[in-house]
């Protein structure tokens, strides 16, 4: 069996060195270490000051990766691997395709953000979902937002005091439009999916009273996303980065809420007696093949082809028989407190 080493990361949040942040790498990192999160892929806006001041790397057992968020009024851009900040301010009108292209160029990859963020009317936040979906060059969209699911919940002072007292408990998972939009873009290319944290550790003021939405150390328990890799990470800046990066780009990831159990263990591969593949990877399919998920714990898994349902079951071992082509991904829902909550989502296998 292909061995693979499972890191747990942060993908979109924000520091002291955005317009709308003011934690210090300093404290972000020791929250990470705090939650066991292995990278940390910085994403502020406009700007790689983080790495101009020398501050990418490892921090003891935290790597972190410095990127940035293109952040337009609409169309917010997420670019890893580049060494030059794309500049554009937040009430601009851009056209996509044109930092879509300057990340490409500067030989780095980039993720549409938050794609269907709607925001919350009573506590002023504005609504900033992709509305260009004829750009090209993309390595990927965020499937599942962490600000993007709880804001959903805000409807009013009760709504928000619950909200704010158990995020985890609110949150719905991946939204079905996004899900749509994302099983219809992969029947044609590969596009990965990621989770996206986009924390800030705002300070709000409701009612007259002032508070911190979220400090890192809470936020980290919500949904982040795991990269596979086929060699084990060496404290190596240049070499980790890449090797974290070449997975991200090629969909070994799943995003998973954290927050009850972790993900940590969750497997999906589909094989026969001569070959096998993993989340992101092709499978050439001749004749039939087996398609295998485990678990940490007792769920219900749900097998997705083309993105429809294409076998469910409780446990936490799940075997299947395939024998048509298509799109294959994992969804996992976790039982708490007498409720499924939505917990793993698998990047697909490509059978042709």
């Amino acid at each position: 069996m292909l061995k693979l080493y499972d890191y747990t990361g942060i993908i979109h949040f924000h520091s002291e060195y955005s317009y709308d942040g003011r934690a210090s790498i300093a404290e972000i990192v020791k929250a990470a270490g705090e939650n066991s999160i292995d990278f940390l892929m910085l994403t502020d806006h406009s700007t790689l000051e983080a790495k101009k001041r020398g501050l990418e790397g490892w921090h003891g057992d935290v790597l972190l990766i410095v990127g940035e968020e293109i952040a337009p009024r609409f169309n917010h851009y997420l670019a890893f691997g580049i060494d030059r900040p794309t500049i554009v301010g937040n009430d601009d009108e851009v056209n996509p395709q044109v930092y879509i292209n300057a990340v490409r160029e500067q030989g780095g990859i980039g993720f549409i953000s938050h794609p269907d963020h709607q925001g919350t009317e009573m506590f002023h936040v504005k609504h900033f979902p992709w509305q260009d979906w004829t750009v090209s060059g993309y390595a990927g969209i965020g499937i599942w937002d962490f600000m993007t699911d709880w804001q959903f919940y805000l409807r009013g002072y009760l709504s928000g005091l619950i909200g704010f007292l158990f995020p985890a408990y609110v949150l719905k998972g991946p939204k079905k439009v996004t899900l749509e939009r994302w099983d219809s873009l992969n029947q044609n290319s590969r596009v990965v999916g990621i989770g996206e944290l986009d924390n800030h550790d705002s300070f709000k003021k409701v009612l007259g009273m002032g508070f911190s939405v979220f400090p890192f150390s809470k936020a980290f328990k919500f949904v982040r996303t795991h990269l596979l890799t086929e060699a084990p990470l060496v404290r190596d800046n240049g070499k980790d980065q890449k090797m974290l990066l070449t997975a991200l780009e090629r969909g070994r990831a799943y995003a998973a809420l954290e927050y009850f159990c972790e993900a940590k263990g969750f497997l999906f591969m589909i094989a026969d007696k001569a070959r096998q593949a993993t989340m992101g990877d092709e499978f050439f399919l001749d004749g039939k093949a087996l398609l295998r998920v485990e678990v940490p714990e007792r769920s219900r898994i749900c097998v997705i082809r083309d993105g429809v349902p294409f076998g469910e079951t409780v446990g936490k071992i799940k075997e299947y028989e395939i024998r048509k082509k298509g799109v294959y991904r994992i969804e996992v829902f976790l039982k708490h407190f007498g409720k499924y909550r939505p917990w793993i989502f698998s990047n697909p296998v490509y059978v042709r």
